[in-house]
């Protein structure tokens, strides 16, 4: 027989492993130089395994733009300029005077504690370092891009590099300058042309909490040419608190804590709740917004209104349905634990179910009821199993253990999706957890006949709980579509929240066995079409149709109007 050669996907994967095995070995380490043989190591792993979310990462000229666009609106602005960055727990920064900086794209409180140092808060589990590791090692190979279209075979700074000073040196004070002159020598630094310079030099400007490009590549390539050419390292390091909190639901059963003693405390735990996991306004809008602006806003529909309030600047709209809708049966629990996953609590028996007909179930008659819907804004992948793993454990009060009444859980997310485009809607039948051999199928209440005539493409069956949505890869992905896993769509939280579920349910008894489960997702990009990755652009109002069908039929089932 001859030798077979592993194909692409098989060697995707070995480098996937490699990885990750690299950065559970730095964490353990306690740090670690990007550019040193731990560093390169990570480095080589992922120039093999090719992320398509990071674009022309191999190319060794052109800096990938939309790549760098897409992890500095998720690392907080200015580390760009920070020689040394240091992961911590929640270590009482919080209290202190220095100013919390939160990225744009994903809450992470980070602290700039002098020019060269900034501290990042990890406070959502082992994801949250993979994600941020991963952005970091993506930074600084572009950084050495930078470096070496800046300096000559001699190591001296070339035109371009000087006249980029100058620019730096007039925004610093406020200056003037020629901005297509600077684009011209910037595009040289870059190895892009001016139209795409000139592109990225708008998307970075018009990003909230985002550097301009001229800063970030003038800072990325001034700290790469210290350390190539005077020694002077740059260091990635985590805190002892950091390493010893990780893996004990430190900050999951604080936030659990917090929501058991409400429900206590408002006597509302002999009631049958129900969870959604979802973000913090469709449910609130599904319920309240028609009533709450009357007829100030004209809509047709719960989606049509949906759009209106997305819209920028219809901030006093938004204000006035979460004014009305906290007088009237909707508490907001903000996190203070660390997880960053804040909770809207519904009375149901104190809402006027019958005035929300005509925006959601069609005029239907809707009964009352006394169900608490408890909807949770999203985790961030194994967060996800610690946060629902300390909610569904029963309460310990006056030496009693008091379970919760969990009659159904409801999970709606954002995901990649395989065959179909932005907007569609996914129905999973099972969660595969990437890199393991575990998988959780399950009954889904919801199916893919719940959609049907909705206007969208809809479409069911397993989806892929991956390790981190920026590794994957475009044969990774081709895998798990066409080979007889028929995978959807990709997610990073499905198989925690499933986890968590069976075992409570069926393992430790603390939720009845039968509960009622959906889980229902949102295509927010595809991955295997060129230009469809998350680095694209947002979901925009792409998602707004899915986002509040998947609502109302969660609620459909949780009021029994189905």
């Amino acid at each position: 027989m001859k030798n077979q050669q592993p194909s692409r996907a098989q060697i995707s994967r070995t480098s996937l492993q490699r990885l990750y095995i690299a950065m559970r070995h730095l964490f353990t380490r306690g740090s670690y130089k990007p550019l040193g043989v731990s560093g390169e190591a990570m480095i080589d792993a992922m120039k093999s395994l090719e992320p398509e979310i990071y674009g022309s990462m191999n190319d060794p000229e052109r800096v990938e733009l939309s790549g760098l666009l897409y992890i500095f609106q998720r690392l907080p602005q200015g580390i760009e300029d920070c020689r040394y960055i240091k992961l911590i727990s929640r270590e009482g920064f919080e209290s202190s005077d220095f100013e919390a900086l939160i990225p744009s794209k994903r809450r992470r409180n980070c602290y700039r504690i002098d020019e060269e140092q900034m501290f990042v808060e990890m406070t959502r589990g082992r994801s949250d370092i993979y994600d941020i590791l991963t952005h970091l090692t993506f930074m600084y190979m572009e950084a050495e891009k930078i470096r070496r279209n800046s300096l000559d075979s001699r190591n001296r700074p070339k035109r371009a590099w000087t006249m980029l000073e100058k620019v730096i040196h007039k925004l610093e004070k406020g200056e003037d300058y020629d901005e297509k002159v600077a684009i011209t020598y910037l595009s040289t630094i870059l190895g892009r042309d001016y139209i795409e310079t000139s592109k990225a030099c708008k998307e970075f400007m018009i990003s909230d909490k985002v550097n301009d490009i001229f800063r970030i590549t003038y800072g990325l390539g001034r700290l790469s040419m210290d350390e190539h050419i005077k020694d002077i390292d740059r260091e990635i390091s985590f805190s002892s608190g950091l390493r010893e909190k990780l893996g004990h639901h430190i900050y999951g059963e604080l936030w659990a804590n917090n929501i058991h003693q409400f429900l206590y405390e408002k006597d509302l735990l002999d009631r049958p709740i129900h969870i959604i996991s979802a973000n913090m306004h469709s449910v609130m809008n599904a319920f309240f917004a028609q009533t709450a602006l009357g007829n100030k806003v004209k809509a047709d529909n719960i989606e049509e209104l949906a759009r209106i309030l997305s819209q920028y600047e219809n901030k006093a709209y938004r204000d006035k349905v979460e004014a009305y809708a906290l007088k009237n049966g909707m508490y907001q629990l903000d996190d203070q634990s660390g997880t960053n996953i804040s909770v809207q609590v519904f009375d149901c028996a104190t809402i006027e179910l019958d005035s929300i007909a005509k925006s959601i179930f069609k005029n239907k008659k809707v009964p009352s009821s006394d169900a608490v819907i408890l909807v949770m804004d999203y985790a961030f992948g194994e967060q996800a199993f610690e946060t629902m793993d300390e909610l569904l454990k029963p309460l310990e009060i006056d030496d009693k253990r008091i379970k919760l009444q969990v009659e159904s859980i409801n999970i709606m997310g954002k995901a990649g999706i395989l065959e179909g485009g932005k907007g569609d809607i996914m129905i999973a039948t099972a969660h595969v957890f990437e890199g393991t051999t575990d998988n959780y199928p399950f009954d889904n209440v919801l199916s893919k006949a719940d959609f049907k005539n909705c206007g969208l493409n809809v479409y069911e069956g397993p989806m892929i709980s991956v390790l981190g949505t920026s590794l994957q890869n475009r044969d990774i992905l081709r895998y798990f579509l066409n080979s007889s896993w028929n995978a959807i769509g990709l997610e990073m939280e499905g198989a925690h929240y499933q986890k968590a579920i069976q075992s409570a349910a069926k393992i430790r008894k603390n939720i009845r066995e039968d509960v009622k489960l959906r889980y229902a997702y949102y295509a927010s990009d595809n991955p295997l079409e060129t230009g469809g990755t998350l680095a694209s652009g947002s979901l925009g109002m792409d998602g707004v149709k899915s986002t509040y069908l998947i609502t109302t039929e969660m609620l459909k089932g949780i009021l029994d109007t189905k």
